[in-house]
């Protein structure tokens, strides 16, 4: 988890994924700064599983790629800040790592308030898996994502200057490694105006831009597929 400024959310995001995890897992959270109360949100769980990062960069995908470079589970999720997970998350997505290397589970979008805005993200965006069609409209969300080290050790290091660590992680692994689109939402994703991505949301970058960071990112697929 990378965290910024995250308080208002945070501990119900917590309260979701501790209960989830066993006597020897971790949860990985990066710091960027945050100039509110967030780090006493994670200390006042006095979880010995809660390792906090500093981060020696400043952005989102360099926060993530920081605590990805400190894990050290087989299986790997991504969690944002400001979201719900259902309470089988983990144990349903890890019993399909035992077939897949990535799976990508659905979620359901909602305001603020946990008011349901869309029931199913992959209805909104056409999910699935394939790696045209996913350089075409990304399908791959964070938030929804786990993966085997397989995965990991094949995308760290993030190449510089990608967009969003998500997409690149899904793309290595279309490439080289099997992948599931699950159509169980079991994510809360909690759409505000403070939100990072545009997930759900129509993009307000350029047409030429989101040209630009694709062809990026193909690039450095064909680079790492020859590493």
């Amino acid at each position: 988890m990378s965290v910024k400024n995250g308080e208002v959310y945070l501990s119900e995001q917590m309260m979701s994924i501790l209960p989830q995890l066993g006597s020897n897992d971790e949860l990985i959270v990066c710091d960027d700064k945050s100039t509110d109360r967030s780090m006493a949100v994670l200390a006042s769980f006095q979880d010995p599983r809660i390792k906090i990062l500093k981060a020696t960069r400043a952005g989102v995908v360099a926060g993530f790629e920081q605590a990805l470079s400190h894990s050290s589970g087989e299986f790997i999720f991504l969690a944002d800040q400001d979201d719900i997970w259902s309470a089988n998350k983990i144990g349903t997505m890890t019993q399909c790592l035992e077939s897949y290397d990535l799976v990508v589970c659905d979620c359901a979008m909602v305001d603020q308030s946990r008011r349901v805005e869309a029931e199913s993200f992959f209805v909104l965006n056409r999910s699935g898996s394939g790696l045209i069609r996913n350089l075409i409209r990304n399908s791959y969300m964070g938030c929804c994502m786990a993966f085997t080290r397989r995965v990991l050790n094949k995308a760290l290091p993030f190449p510089a200057g990608i967009a969003i660590h998500d997409y690149w992680i899904g793309l290595v692994a279309e490439l080289h490694f099997r992948t599931l689109f699950l159509p169980e939402p079991l994510v809360w994703h909690r759409n505000h105006m403070a939100n990072h991505s545009t997930t759900g949301r129509k993009s307000e970058q350029p047409y030429t831009k989101r040209i630009s960071q694709r062809f990026h990112l193909l690039k450095n697929l064909v680079q790492r597929a020859h590493d």
